[in-house]
């Protein structure tokens, strides 16, 4: 099998047509993913059952 080389690449410039569509498809779908992600993990991360925690030692001694 043999390895392509560049000279037998024919857009290897500039992408045209379903090379194109395809990675603009890529890039769209992965913001769309994103998008998703952001809205989802902003809507159910909030806690609402954390503890509150009350701790007496406000300072610590160092040394003698």
């Amino acid at each position: 099998m043999d390895e392509p080389e560049l000279e037998d690449i024919g857009d290897y410039n500039t992408l045209k047509g379903s090379k194109k569509r395809g990675v603009w498809t890529v890039i769209i779908v992965g913001l769309l993913i994103g998008a998703v992600y952001v809205v989802v993990s902003s809507k159910y991360s909030k806690v609402n059952d954390s503890l509150e925690i009350h701790d007496p030692i406000q300072k610590v001694k160092l040394g003698k």
